[in-house]
């Protein structure tokens, strides 16, 4: 502002002394005045633009205040504001050159020069406006997207809590059904032999092994990289077999009607991972529920139709002593919603029964 003014007040000084000293009184007064009141320019910028532009038709020294009001306003690039405060100007600074211009200046270069200073000053302010608008856009945006990635990151963390969970418990319930149906045999059983009852503990000792192993797979997947499971490896639907045999070994009855893996082509592993998971969850709740009831596993499907999976039990009679949650149908559902298909669990009459539909894709 300083040097703005100077350069406005100074040539034409000398002028104004020989035309009336009260004008130079007059022109250094209003200037002071007008460098104070340029510092409120924020809180009535367009009032403070328009009384600085008029001020500076008779105040060399306000020049300086006046520019920086009108291009302070201009930042706001509201184009009504910038036609009147850039009028006003134009015109002010047009009359206090031609008040205080010597008689050889050619007309058409004064208003040459004043429109040239005013559209500058104008165009300056417009595009410190428009750089503030980019800066703060840019900032918002790298706020916005810093949010978003924390969210990303908790929805992903909650994701994979929700994984490991479910893995735990189809992993687990099902060693643990198999511990408490031999742990209540021996509770009951008086007449077992010696032989009978290691034998039994034998088993309880076992499956104890292969719940902690388990846990202990499933829990390296908290310092796995790839999430996956690295002890062991995951069930596919060729390890079905296996599951019944053990599961008849331990004592429940099984009846298994393969249709798919008899003749049929290689299920992908992971739809063949979910429906394994289906038969070991109705294995926990015949455990559970129905103890010593006929469970009855019924697969069919083809690469066009999907994979159908029917397992039907006796209802049970009374309480058992194996408690239950009600969470490990509501994760089957979700593994099985996650892969595309459909579970479901209703009474038939006096049977139970869980349906599941997985799609065959690879």
């Amino acid at each position: 502002m300083l040097v703005i003014s100077s350069l406005v007040w100074l040539p034409s000084a000398d002028v104004e002394a020989d035309r009336s000293e009260l004008w130079w009184v007059l022109d250094v007064a209003l200037g002071l005045v007008a460098f104070v009141v340029v510092f409120f320019r924020r809180r009535h910028p367009f009032a403070i633009a328009i009384a600085l532009a008029l001020v500076s038709a008779v105040s060399g020294t306000a020049g300086g205040p006046a520019v920086l009001a009108a291009v302070s306003l201009a930042t706001r690039r509201r184009w009504r504001e910038i036609a009147v405060v850039g009028s006003l100007n134009f015109a002010a600074a047009q009359f206090f050159s031609t008040m205080t211009s010597n008689e050889d200046d050619p007309a058409w270069l004064i208003l040459a020069a004043n429109a040239i200073a005013t559209g500058a000053m104008l165009g300056w302010g417009m595009y410190i406006g428009s750089r503030r608008e980019l800066i703060w856009t840019l900032r918002n945006r790298a706020e916005r997207a810093e949010a978003e990635q924390e969210l990303r990151v908790g929805q992903a963390r909650s994701n994979e809590r929700a994984r490991i969970a479910r893995e735990m418990h189809d992993v687990l319930a099902h060693r643990i059904s198999q511990i408490s149906m031999y742990a209540g045999a021996l509770a009951y059983r008086e007449d077992l032999t010696p032989a009978e009852t290691r034998a039994s503990a034998g088993v309880i000792r076992d499956q104890a092994h292969e719940a902690l192993t388990d846990l202990r797979d499933v829990l390296g997947v908290l310092r796995d990289d790839t999430g996956e499971r690295h002890s062991a490896p995951q069930p596919t639907y060729a390890d079905l077999p296996c599951l019944v045999a053990e599961a008849r070994d331990s004592g429940l009855r099984v009846e298994l009607e393969d249709l798919v893996g008899e003749d049929g082509p290689k299920v992908p592993d992971a739809a063949g991972r979910t429906v394994y998971r289906i038969v070991q969850e109705g294995m926990t709740n015949v455990r559970k529920h129905a103890p010593g009831a006929l469970l009855t596993v019924r697969i069919t499907g083809t690469p066009e139709d999907g994979i159908d999976v029917v397992l039907r039990n006796p209802l049970g009679f009374g309480p058992t002593q194996t408690p239950g949650a009600g969470l490990g149908l509501i994760g089957l559902t979700e593994r099985a919603e996650l892969r595309g298909g459909r579970l479901e669990a209703r009474r038939d009459g006096s049977m139970f029964v869980l349906h599941g539909w997985i799609p065959w894709s690879t």
